[in-house]
């Protein structure tokens, strides 16, 4: 596998990064996971929008512009023959010194990976996930906005932890207030005679850009979709709630806090954007050959 490694495709053996980069000693970077499907990467111009402006956030200067950094992730694809797989994009503060001060770092370092995903397991797309509601919180927006898609994923690691000790294959953070915010890793919705609800970004959901994606989809099909604060009550009665990113693309959820949803059963509206989805990630994206 080659990987790019500031100007270099290097193989995954000679990719390595100083001990001393501030993203390994303290989280300190962006990242956007990325989808490539039928030799196109899909909604890549979306995806570098959010990395440029969660590291414009956090002060930190991507040290390549918007074109030169979109060409590396396609001949990043090339390097390593794909035509469906999986993108991470990784900036770090780059190489500096023990101390906190990103002033120590001159210059920033740019990561691109390649390679093929691991998705949940088919059955999931037709059976349905357990998920369990964590009691770690989402980070509080006058802590760290959520919408800045850093290198510091503890909070959603520690929620992921805890729903994996129960057997639940994905965890629901809430925020301070009690509100549904997102999962560890998927933005939420949920269906009530055939209206959809989705957490707002300012509750602390990402703006995913597969969220997005289903939004315009459902809107298409003439569905009303409201972002609105959502409370567990809403999911426990929800005729149909489902999962949105881009890893797990579109995937429903039948168990919520042991909550049966609906019929127990995916719902014929999840059911109908799961198929709209991936017909429109077949169809559409940056071309990479």
């Amino acid at each position: 596998m080659k990987i790019y490694l500031d100007g270099q495709y290097v193989e995954e053996a000679d990719a390595k990064i100083s001990v001393f980069d501030h993203g390994l000693l303290y989280g300190d970077g962006v990242f956007e996971g990325i989808r490539i499907y039928n030799g196109r990467v899909f909604r890549l111009r979306e995806h570098l929008d959010r990395l440029y402006d969660s590291a414009k956030a956090i002060l930190l200067k991507i040290p390549l512009p918007f074109d030169e950094l979109l060409a590396s992730v396609l001949e990043t694809c090339r390097q390593n023959q794909l035509r469906d797989g999986y993108i991470r994009l990784l900036i770090t503060r780059g190489v500096g010194t023990l101390g906190l001060s990103p002033d120590r770092c001159p210059k920033a370092s740019v990561i691109i990976i390649a390679d093929k995903v691991s998705l949940y397991p088919e059955e999931c797309y037709k059976n349905g996930l357990k998920v369990k509601t964590s009691s770690t919180r989402r980070m509080n927006p006058a802590a760290l906005s959520p919408a800045i898609k850093s290198l510091n994923y503890l909070n959603n690691i520690m929620a992921k932890v805890e729903a994996s000790q129960v057997g639940a294959e994905e965890a629901i953070l809430l925020n301070d207030q009690g509100y549904v915010a997102e999962c560890s890793g998927d933005n939420i919705f949920v269906v009530k005679k055939n209206r959809i609800f989705t957490p707002p970004v300012y509750a602390g959901a990402l703006g995913g850009i597969t969220r997005l994606a289903a939004i315009e989809l459902l809107l298409a099909e003439g569905y009303t979709v409201t972002e609105t604060n959502l409370t567990l009550y809403d999911l426990y009665v929800a005729d149909e709630c489902f999962l949105t990113g881009t890893a797990a693309e579109v995937v429903p959820v039948v168990d919520v806090d042991s909550r049966i949803i609906g019929n127990g059963h995916p719902g014929p509206i999840t059911g109908r954007l799961i198929h709209e989805y991936r017909t429109l990630t077949q169809s559409t994206g940056e071309a990479i050959y």
